[in-house]
């Protein structure tokens, strides 16, 4: 074993990481848009957000490993960590709708599931721009795009529990989905959370 393993090993780790919440992402918009068959959907994504675990892990025994790395120590933690929020929250909602036994597609939580998605694409990125910190424009262009899917989903998520309360007569129904659209709209701020990371680790670093 290397003392000294290529700095390229926390980059791979961060794009493999964004890949596989990019996927886990897109399992839950079909989740969101209707499936037959929710309980392996919902399995699948089980298995995405288990794949970051162990990426996260492994980012972190090679902190403990590596005598020099390319980013602050404090940085690669804290954004290998954010990332991780991301998945969490995402197989927290599946794991609901599964557990409430919601079978019909939602169009109200596929648009927030989008919205989901194309941040965590963005996430993805600007974290492969981190390779290159002499290009820092287009990579703190992704996390103002990021911050505006944000406030997005914020919106989507005011207009959802309006109509929840609005249109749901089943108490119990409202109780349900509203927490459903809150865990995906964490999974968004969580999206954000990654991009304040990557903008300040631009600052320190071009």
């Amino acid at each position: 074993m290397h003392l000294l393993p290529r700095d390229e090993c926390f980059f791979d780790f961060f794009d493999a990481h964004a890949a596989k919440t990019v996927e886990g992402c897109e399992l839950f918009l079909q989740l969101a848009r209707g499936v037959n068959d929710v309980p392996a959907l919902c399995a699948r994504i089980k298995e995405v957000e288990s794949a970051c675990d162990k990426v996260t892990h492994d980012t972190v025994a090679a902190l403990h490993r590596v005598f020099i790395t390319p980013l602050d120590r404090n940085d690669i933690h804290r954004l290998i960590s954010k990332m991780d929020d991301v998945m969490d929250f995402v197989e927290g909602a599946s794991r609901s709708i599964d557990v409430y036994e919601i079978r019909e597609p939602s169009g109200e939580l596929a648009h927030m599931a989008a919205t989901l998605l194309e941040s965590a694409q963005q996430v993805a990125e600007a974290v492969r721009g981190l390779r290159d910190l002499k290009q820092p424009r287009s990579i703190l262009q992704r996390c103002v795009e990021i911050n505006r899917l944000e406030n997005q989903s914020d919106l989507q998520l005011a207009d959802n529990i309006t109509h929840l309360f609005g249109e749901t007569t089943d108490p119990i129904a409202v109780i349900k989905w509203k927490e459903i659209y809150e865990l995906v709209e964490m999974a968004t701020d969580s999206c954000e959370d990654v991009a304040n990371v990557i903008e300040g680790v631009v600052m320190e670093n071009s």
